[in-house]
């Protein structure tokens, strides 16, 4: 059993681990502070204002139909005042203008209780747009639409259609803001009169702009072919309106700007800092009788002339298959039953003319008889006539 330490040191043994723990641990033993929200965004002045005005619209809503609610309603309109303009109507919306936690709200109601009461009990006839009469025209903390600034000046545009009806005019009906407008994807241009990067003009009239995204690559375009590439984002190279994939063209894409080689790969040709195609056609390679060249994409190929084709790297000329006859599908059985029925019909035809007692066709059908007859028995009948049906 091992020895257990003395009494008298436990004390100085707890004292120094007291100490131990009360000194500052290295950095990875301290906690991480937590970390510090962003402070909340105060909304502008106009807006509070705004919300102040909807919510004392809506107050008037709500007490529409109220009244002094002593229980005779037509004495009280007498002797008091109607209840529709009173000061109690009045100081009953005020109390539930704004929620308990919106202190801006109560900051500015307090700020503008007189004007309040002023426009309630003198300036409702001439003027009933609170919202113009209170945060425009005496509070100066809004402008109307599609103005912005402390002069109200009109966003770019026009305040008619700000940012050209596609985009956000920034500080649009306040006092503040810069009047930039941020467009919507596609549109660019400091009204958003323009196609962005990317899209391109699909139609355009005096008061429309309707822009359509570029193929892939496209940075700039005329058309959403791959053919109508005017410029083309970072890592392509543009080669006959196309754009190239720069790791394709290049050994090694610089950072600098879109399209920028350090040196080409193999069937790419260093124009400044861009790597081009090598129209390898351009020169003669391929020597094969009937082939011609193809340039693709960083190489060539070569392919047969038209009526030729390949077989076994040679190009040799094809050939056009002869028409089979009509009956050239059927089996010898089926041939000997047509060559009876063929025969049948023409000794018909001829023995329904002789019938009518004419000489002629009946000289006529006594010959036919007879060299059918001569003919069928023959070998070679059965050979030119299956030659004929079969097309042979």
């Amino acid at each position: 059993m091992a020895p257990r330490p003395g009494r008298d040191l436990v004390p100085p043994l707890l004292w120094s681990l007291s100490v131990f723990l009360s000194l500052p641990g290295p950095v990875w033993l301290q906690p991480s502070p937590p970390p510090q929200a962003s402070p909340p965004t105060e909304p502008h002045p106009c807006h509070t204002c705004r919300g102040l005005v909807d919510s004392f619209n809506k107050g008037l809503e709500r007490t529409i139909r109220d009244n002094f609610g002593g229980g005779n309603t037509a004495w009280e309109e007498e002797k008091l005042s109607k209840y529709k303009d009173s000061e109690t109507r009045l100081v009953e919306v005020l109390e539930s203008v704004c929620s308990k936690s919106d202190f801006e709200c109560h900051r500015l109601l307090e700020l503008s209780e007189e004007l309040v009461e002023s426009w309630w009990f003198h300036k409702q006839q001439e003027a009933p747009d609170l919202f113009q009469w209170l945060c425009s025209d005496s509070l100066k903390l809004c402008c109307p639409s599609g103005t912005f600034g402390p002069s109200c000046i009109p966003c770019p545009g026009g305040a008619e259609r700000p940012c050209g009806g596609y985009g956000k005019c920034e500080g649009e009906g306040t006092r503040g803001g810069s009047g930039h407008c941020d467009c919507q994807a596609g549109y660019g241009g400091e009204a958003c009169g323009q196609c962005g990067l990317g899209y391109f003009e699909a139609e355009r009239n005096a008061s429309h702009l309707v822009c359509s995204a570029c193929f892939g690559p496209c940075a700039r375009c005329s058309g959403p072919e791959e053919s109508n590439c005017l410029q083309c984002k970072k890592g392509w190279v543009l080669h006959h309106l196309k754009c190239v994939d720069c790791a394709k063209a290049c050994l090694g894409c610089m950072g600098a700007g879109p399209g920028r080689c350090k040196k080409c790969s193999p069937g790419y040709q260093q124009v400044g800092s861009k790597c081009l195609d090598v129209d390898e056609c351009e020169t003669e390679v391929c020597p094969g009788e009937n082939e011609q060249c193809e340039n693709i994409e960083g190489s060539y190929r070569c392919v047969c002339t038209q009526g030729y084709k390949q077989i076994e790297g040679v190009c040799v000329k094809e050939q056009i298959p002869e028409s089979a006859g009509f009956f050239s599908e059927m089996t010898e059985d089926e041939l000997v039953v047509l060559q009876q029925m063929f025969f049948g019909v023409i000794i018909c035809a001829l023995a329904t003319l002789a019938a009518k007692g004419d000489l002629v066709f009946t000289a006529i059908f006594i010959g036919a008889v007879a060299a059918m007859t001569g003919y069928w028995l023959s070998e070679r009948s059965d050979r030119v006539l299956e030659g004929f049906i079969k097309g042979r």
